[in-house]
């Protein structure tokens, strides 16, 4: 079988030395760090949203079929009514979503005054 084994790992991180420099090696390792951390937290957001919209479609089915049965009596202005309160509904429920996935990400960002760029420049 193959495997990498310590060997190997010490080949490839010399040649990573080689290409980028000694002294960028933390500020790739940090990014790889974030990009994995990210990713996880990505998927962990779409499997709960996936059940979500499990649970949700479910209880929308059942709501619908009362609704149905409810709605036969109801004027065209009262079902327009209704619509319209499902869509902002909606709306509003995708806005939190969306809200909630840009403070994420900017969570993730790197903070303000975090990065020097003039003691990079001193260092070289």
């Amino acid at each position: 079988m193959m495997g990498i084994g310590f060997p190997e790992l010490m080949i490839i991180l010399i040649i990573i030395m080689i290409i980028f420099g000694a002294g960028k090696l933390p500020e790739i390792g940090s990014a790889f760090g974030r990009s994995i951390k990210n990713f996880k937290s990505s998927m962990k957001e779409a499997q709960e949203q996936d059940e979500n919209d499990q649970l949700e479609e479910g209880q929308q089915a059942s709501i619908e079929e009362g609704k149905d049965a409810a709605e036969e009596g109801l004027t065209d202005e009262e079902k327009e009514a209704l619509a319209r309160k499902k869509a902002q509904e909606e709306g509003d429920a995708k806005d939190q979503a969306m809200k909630e996935a840009a403070d994420s990400f900017t969570a993730s960002l790197p903070r303000k005054g975090s990065y020097d760029f003039s003691k990079d420049q001193e260092k070289t």
